[in-house]
């Protein structure tokens, strides 16, 4: 707690002021501590993960949570010390989502337009595409010799398929989260945030909708009600394309895990997370609706 406090001293907005300090629950490759002054409320955020081997640019996380924040859909953005490992933004207060709060009515609703609200903000600092990162995740785990099961090449010309049909009609990219998990958007009562940078970058939106639908545990009527609700019309193409991008999410992601269940001792089952969305993207591959998402995200009759 000593060298604790001597850190926060050296930040500018803690620096001689009385404060309390309390840990955040969550947060997987990030120690996220709750800061109280005089001045207000703070989350101070510290890396404890390899941001290298994850892909985690902390430069460009900080940059992209400035812009979130200048969108309207993202915290207070308040100091970054890449010399100290930390990031600071303002608490906003409410409750972070879990799963079962999606399912209520209106909330799908609500979540879209915060979604598109960051989508149509200033353009973020790099790009994020899946297809490239799954490729180097997967070169990290065979170059290091992390383990992964042995089947996870087996699907790797369906994955490519998925991104010719995506490309067959490309969209432009905007500003994207690009983990929109259910604990990193909260409720305030009047607003809803959406926290937390790490793996943020300017991405088809589609992507967003699809990783927040499969991380949140939605079902297929739930993904029609998001998109719908984010594109303000009925388009089964692009319900198609983001139901193509969950997939895509689910088999890239769980490299993610491989590589924190050989990299990182926290008390998480970081193998199993990522075996549960291996099984899902395989499931999808296998599926008998495969081709049919295929054709319509291409736009094939």
């Amino acid at each position: 707690m000593a060298d604790l406090e001597a850190l926060l001293d050296q930040v500018p907005v803690f620096a001689g002021s009385p404060r309390t300090v309390q840990e955040l629950p969550g947060g997987l490759t990030n120690q996220n501590l709750k800061v109280t002054t005089p001045a207000g409320v703070f989350v101070v955020r510290f890396s404890r993960s390899d941001n290298d081997l994850l892909g985690i640019d902390r430069e460009a996380e900080a940059h992209n949570t400035r812009a979130a924040e200048r969108s309207g859909a993202g915290a207070p953005f308040v100091d970054y010390r890449p010399d100290l490992g930390l990031l600071v933004i303002g608490f906003v207060g409410g409750r972070s989502y879990v799963n079962a709060d999606l399912h209520k009515p209106g909330a799908l609703v609500r979540v879209a337009e915060v979604i598109r609200t960051l989508h149509a903000g200033p353009r973020f600092l790099g790009d994020f595409d899946m297809f490239t990162r799954q490729h180097g995740y997967l070169r990290t785990c065979l170059d290091r010799g992390f383990p992964i099961p042995d089947d996870y090449s087996a699907h790797a010309d369906d994955f490519l398929r998925i991104r010719a049909a995506l490309a067959h009609r490309p969209v432009p990219t905007v500003p994207c989260n690009n983990d929109l998990l259910a604990g990193n958007i909260v409720d305030d009562g009047e607003r809803i945030w959406l926290i937390d940078y790490d793996y943020a970058g300017n991405n088809d939106p589609c992507f967003e909708l699809g990783n927040t639908w499969t991380e949140c545990d939605l079902d297929d009527g739930q993904l029609a009600e998001l998109v719908t609700a984010y594109v303000g019309r009925e388009s089964p193409e692009l319900i198609a394309r983001t139901r193509l991008q969950a997939t895509v999410s689910r088999y890239g992601w769980s490299l993610w895990g491989f590589i924190q269940a050989a990299t990182n001792s926290a008390d998480f089952d970081f193998h199993g997370w990522g075996a549960e969305r291996l099984d899902k993207a395989a499931a999808d591959f296998r599926g008998p609706h495969f081709n049919t998402w295929l054709a319509t995200a291409a736009g094939v009759e």
